[in-house]
Parts: structure tokens; sequence; C-alpha cells
């Protein structure tokens, strides 16, 4: 910061900065010194030389009086608007601080899911009597296949894919929410939901679907959910509120629309309605300021 000048100890209020400089027109007053240098920036970045003058109240900023002073007024209250709730509180995290250690249930999962794939292997007629079948759902009413199917995959390419991403979502969840049975079940609801608001669009419609990447999208979107909530939280009701939510919203849509499309096996529906779920269910989780969940 450039440095100012400053008046004497013992100048009055109205005095000139210095002796020789020309009469000054105050253009602010400040409670502190450090906001009156603020503010001065403002003034400096239109080319305008400006002094800091101590009074008994406080610190004025003055400028020269052939300065336009308009210009400099109207420069000064954008300034005080648009810095007007910024910077945002930090945000604390609540209950203890998150242990360095690498949660281990999510392997576990990965270790589970594996396992499956090898007792579908060995059983070849298993992916037609559990995977997510819109018709069996509604005409025979196995609404149990929103869960089953999350378990079977069409290969091993598939599983890999599913169990490498899923690996890295669930870690993170987990070690976020720092309580590992509130974030399985959170996840499990979230999977459970997309996969059965999925098959309901597909209604009426031969829709056939299995794989462990709706959980997978489930997980991101409680991750955004929860963030969404935290910033809102942050920043209250400052008018910077909306533009902060777009962050980790587009942070989890630009991912969802990275890794949730693609070919034509891809399930983009089962992807976003888990996706959708999560973030739903990752905001109602993270409602409470005491940090415990109200789901």
């Amino acid at each position: 910061m450039p440095e100012l000048p400053h008046p004497a100890p013992d100048a009055a209020p109205g005095d000139s900065p210095d002796a020789d400089a020309p009469a000054t027109t105050t253009v602010g007053a400040y409670a502190t010194e450090a906001e009156a240098r603020l503010h001065a920036l403002v003034v400096l970045a239109m080319g305008r030389p400006c002094w800091i003058v101590a009074t008994e109240f406080g610190h004025e900023l003055r400028v020269a009086p052939e300065a336009d002073l308009p210009a400099i007024r109207h420069q000064l209250d954008c300034f005080e608007r648009e810095s007007r709730g910024w910077p945002p509180p930090r945000l604390a995290l609540e209950g203890p601080a998150p242990r360095a250690r690498i949660p281990l249930s999510p392997l576990v999962w990965v270790l589970a899911l594996f396992a499956a794939f090898h007792v579908q292997l060995s059983h070849p007629a298993l992916p037609d009597a559990a995977l997510l079948d819109a018709e069996r759902v509604f005409a025979h009413g196995e609404w149990w296949r929103a869960a089953t199917a999350l378990w079977l995959h069409g290969d091993l390419g598939h599983l890999v894919s599913n169990a490498g991403s899923g690996l890295l979502v669930f870690t993170a969840l987990v070690h976020t929410l720092r309580r590992p049975l509130l974030a399985w079940g959170l996840l499990a609801a979230a999977a459970l939901l997309g996969n059965v608001a999925a098959v309901a669009i597909h209604h009426g419609e031969p829709y056939r679907s299995l794989g462990a990447s709706t959980a997978v999208f489930a997980g991101l979107g409680l991750l955004t959910g929860r963030a969404l909530r935290l910033v809102a939280r942050g920043f209250g009701a400052s008018g910077r509120r909306w533009r902060a939510l777009a962050l980790p919203l587009l942070s989890g849509l630009v991912v969802l629309g990275l890794l949730g499309a693609g070919e034509a096996n891809v399930d983009v529906l089962a992807h976003a309605t888990g996706f959708a779920a999560g973030v739903l269910l990752g905001v109602i989780a993270a409602a409470d300021p005491r940090g415990r969940s109200r789901a």
C-alpha cells in the first residue's frame, strides 16, 4: 500500500496535511486509520492525490478542492456498496476436528461389491432376477429391485469404474460428515430414492438398469448439498449469497456432466436422479447449526 501523508500530531481537524499543501476538501470520515487507508486506495486508483488527517473523532479522507468531487464521491459510494458484507464470516466446522486417518468403510464397500460380482458370475440368472426393471416394479410390486440393482454390474470394466469412483466419493463423504453411520444412511437413502425416481419417470416403458453408479452420484450430490447449505449459512442474507451458492452447485454439475454422461449404455437419467436426491438430502442433513442431522 502506498504511504499516505499524515498531519502533524497537534494538527487541528481543519488543517491541511502539509504546510505547503493546498487547502483540501473532506470526502469521507472513518473511525479507524485502516478504514481510511482502504478508501484512499479508491481515490488513488482514480489517479487523484489524497490525504488522511487524524481528527478527534477519527480519520478524514481529503482531496484537493479542484479534484472532481462528484466522481470521487460516486466511486467511494460504489466501493461501500460492493464491500457490504465482505469478507464473509469464516465457516467453522462443527463438532470435533476431523481425524487424519482415512476411513475404512469405503474400502469394505468396494470388497463387498467385488464379492457380489463373484456371486453374480456364479449365478447367471441373478441379474434378470434383481436388476431394476420398470415393468416388474410396477406390475409385480418388486420395489426391492431399487436396492439389489445397486450391487449388479454388466461386466468387469463397469464394476471397476464404479468401484474406483465410489471409493473416492464415499471416502470424501465419510471423512466430511465424520459420522460413518450417518454418511452411509444418507447415501443409501439417496441412492434408493434416485433409483425409484428413475424407474418412476420410465413408468410404462421397457426400462432396465443396474450398477452402483446411482449411489456414486448420490454421494456426489450429498457433498454438493451439504456445501450449498454451509455456504448459505455463512453468507446469511448477504448480497453475495447467490453468487457464492453457484460455486458448489456448478462444481457438482460439472462433475456430473463429465462423469455421468457418455456412451449409449450409460444411464444418464439414473445418474441425474441420484445426484438430485443426494443434493436434497445433503441440504437437509446440514440444516441443524449444531451439526446434527434432522434427516
